[in-house]
């Protein structure tokens, strides 16, 4: 099925981006729990829950990277023509999208100074299944501890770091830089 950027989009934008933006704010305040997240219907290969998270987290000021098989013309102008975000290198990214391995290394994106330390990067990370979970997570938003996925290292030195948003298919997870995390 070929996809015109135009299409794909939310179909009642103001409902859909506030229940979208609900579930994003509801994962990263309790780092570990999933949540679905639909919307839009992006082009391959970006998944829904993605796709929606960029709808509802990106506009024209915020600068997007796509990463390996996510640089490609349907999502360039998908993204360009829902958002207007601009498409950028890694180091200028707030927003990023890749599989873990296409977005190594990791400290090619900000994150963030001691005095503006929410001038980081945010990485949305595409999973190919939705893995067992391999790391003990405490911090903020978590009672005592929980168990999740976490795909890898992320440079980390609270209020410093980098913002994970895991998605497959209509799931999200996420990983905020205050979460620590112990792998199993």
């Amino acid at each position: 099925m070929n996809i015109q950027p135009i299409s794909g989009g939310f179909s009642d934008a103001p409902r859909q981006s506030a229940t979208a933006f609900r579930s994003v704010l509801e994962v990263m305040s309790r780092p570990g729990k999933t949540a679905v997240l639909s919307g839009a219907k992006p082009p391959a290969p970006l998944s829904i829950a993605a796709g929606t998270a960029i709808l509802t987290l990106a506009d024209s000021n915020t600068p997007v990277h796509l990463a390996g098989v996510f640089d490609c013309d349907a999502l360039r102008q998908w993204i360009t023509f829902h958002t207007g975000a601009p498409l950028v290198p890694a180091d200028e990214a707030d927003l990023a999208i890749g599989h873990w391995h296409d977005l190594e290394p990791l400290d090619r994106f900000r994150i963030g100074s001691p005095e503006y330390p929410d001038r980081s990067s945010t990485l949305i990370v595409e999973l190919h299944d939705w893995p067992q979970e391999n790391a003990r997570l405490t911090g903020p938003g978590i009672k005592t501890k929980t168990l999740a996925f976490v795909p890898g290292n992320r440079p980390t030195d609270f209020p410093l770091g980098l913002d994970l948003i895991m998605t497959m298919g209509e799931r999200i997870s996420a990983l905020p830089r205050s979460t620590e995390v112990e792998f199993l």
